[in-house]
């Protein structure tokens, strides 16, 4: 994107050299350990919503550079008599919502992690459309690699209303990434998902609101 300039700094030792490389062991023995429930998954998947089993969509990584998320598909192609989808709500099916629910649907994104287009931890990778609703300290969210997490999403993310109070958390991570840290969030998570009380996603809740907060400005 145009304007962007990334002058971060790595915080220390551990993310200059051993994020990266941890990331790519631990997200190749999770897909070895996990291939069976990514197996089951996509066989409901297809069997109850259809073909494509993967959902993909464009998230700007870092520097701002685009990639294809990968997540199993949770809504049908259900359309209206004139042919156009119907609204997500209506799309989105009982298994769907479970999907979500569990965060099972975003098990493929341990390729996106493998590849190296994100980290187990780090900023959610939002929509690429709202990139010019960024102020320039919040672009800096896009210094490092999006995450599957992160601490949005075990500081109440399904509750946060406030744009900037989100992306707070993330120009906060940035700035100090941390072993210590990671390790909590990734706790945090695992226990927060467990009890569904957090989705990892962001985006879900994130987005709807943006406009209102800033697209009427503009």
């Amino acid at each position: 994107m145009s304007g962007y300039k990334n002058n971060h700094k790595p915080y220390g030792p551990y993310e200059k050299y051993f994020k990266r490389p941890l990331d790519i062991i631990f997200s190749l023995l999770a897909l070895i350990i996990l291939s069976p429930v990514l197996l089951v998954v996509a066989i409901l998947v297809r069997i109850k919503l259809g073909s494509p089993i993967i959902f993909k969509q464009d998230r700007p990584g870092k520097d701002e550079k685009i990639f294809k998320l990968y997540k199993f598909r949770t809504m049908t192609d259900e359309r209206s008599k004139n042919g156009k989808l119907l609204p997500n709500e209506k799309r989105l099916t009982r298994f769907g919502r479970m999907l979500r629910k569990t965060s099972l649907d975003e098990l493929p994104e341990l390729f996106n992690i493998l590849k190296g287009d994100m980290s187990f931890i780090g900023p959610r990778p939002l929509l690429k459309e709202y990139i010019p609703y960024y102020t320039a300290k919040e672009r800096c969210r896009h210094h490092i690699r999006p995450g599957l997490t992160g601490l949005a999403q075990i500081n109440g993310r399904n509750a946060i209303k406030n744009w900037e109070e989100r992306l707070n958390f993330d120009i906060k991570y940035v700035n100090k990434c941390t072993f210590r840290t990671d390790i909590e969030i990734l706790i945090k998570t695992f226990l927060k998902v467990f009890d569904h009380s957090v989705i990892l996603d962001g985006d879900r809740v994130v987005v709807g609101r943006l406009d209102e907060e800033r697209g009427k400005s503009r």
